[in-house]
């Protein structure tokens, strides 16, 4: 079976239920004049928490199983968004990594979701050999406005595919629905830490991921931070693997967010230190604050990183009464 092949019509069918459960989950759709379909989680219309676990599973192309949980307390006592799957590649690396920057003229946006895959242009997906034969393209957008038929018709070229045929779930950072999917994404950053160690991901057999839900702020700056810092920061992820423990040993140290040069403050202020350019910030900053890898060959689990409350504390400017 080739990796990937009918994903878009998974996150297609997660697509079509939250449509079917607009009223119930607070969000809107629309279709646009060139025929491609919109759904606004968090833009004009108030979204939610259930909203952000269809939004996230979209994103996952329906590979993985969200829900929202209690962590741990002394780390933050609100809600932490958990993520479970058994087939972590294809629904964190073809689907949930935001791998496609959607650029027309003053429009911008972060893409992610199965869509990616009829794209095929990312070196990540080519090295994966990813491709899926449906003539459908299913993905979200992290963004702060709806997209125009132009943007729409400009990807669904790019996808390859009628402009009727793709289907774009939207919302900022700033929203429930928006914030809850960003922090679904703790396994997600593992997996791409590991594949830019060089640590071979069809090993990777299953995956559990937990992270704190912040409060949404209307802060631009602020907003990116809170959510990155709830898995820099609170971020806790198991995989079981099929490997050496040798070799497991030798990347586990480096997996962590504390194995970067940029960790140890609130993401917001690194994010303003560099101007607010991502791509100055060291890639390696970007991963769990704790893994935990099982080895299905051994027995042996092995533990790397931890927790850092304080960070979590000062990033969600909690207050202890």
């Amino acid at each position: 079976m080739v990796l990937g092949d009918g994903l878009n019509q998974e996150a297609y069918r997660v697509y079509r239920s939250a449509c079917e459960r607009a009223a119930a989950l607070r969000v809107q759709a629309t279709t646009l004049e060139c025929g491609a379909h919109v759904l606004d989680f968090g833009v004009h219309v108030d979204g939610g928490i259930e909203a952000g676990i269809h939004l996230a599973s979209i994103c996952l192309g329906g590979r993985a199983s969200v829900g929202v949980t209690s962590g741990d307390r002394s780390v933050w006592p609100g809600p932490w968004v958990q993520v479970a799957t058994d087939h972590p590649v294809e629904a964190c690396m073809l689907g949930q990594y935001a791998g496609w920057p959607v650029k027309q003229d003053d429009f911008f946006a972060m893409g992610s979701g199965p869509m990616r895959v009829r794209r095929g242009k990312e070196e990540l997906l080519q090295a994966l050999s990813a491709k899926d034969s449906q003539n459908l393209a299913v993905g979200s957008l992290e963004c702060d406005s709806l997209p125009g038929c132009e943007v729409a018709s400009a990807m669904a070229a790019e996808c390859q595919v009628a402009e009727d045929a793709l289907w774009l779930a939207v919302a900022p950072t700033r929203s429930i629905a928006g914030c809850l999917q960003v922090v679904a994404r703790s396994v997600e950053t593992a997996l791409h830490k590991l594949h830019e160690l060089g640590f071979p991901l069809e090993s990777v057999r299953s995956a559990y991921g937990i992270a704190p839900l912040p409060p949404p702020t209307p802060d631009f700056a602020l907003g990116i931070g809170r959510t990155n810092d709830a898995i820099l920061y609170g971020g806790q992820v198991s995989l079981w693997v099929e490997g050496a423990d040798e070799q497991i040993a030798e990347v586990g140290p480096k997996l962590p967010s504390a194995a970067s040069r940029d960790f140890g403050e609130p993401f917001a202020d690194v994010f303003r230190r560099y101007e607010f350019d991502f791509y100055k910030i060291d890639p390696g900053l970007f991963s769990p604050a704790e893994v935990t890898i099982m080895n299905l060959r051994s027995g042996r689990s092995q533990r790397f990183g931890g927790l850092r409350a304080e960070l979590v504390a000062k990033s969600f400017a909690t207050e202890l009464t």
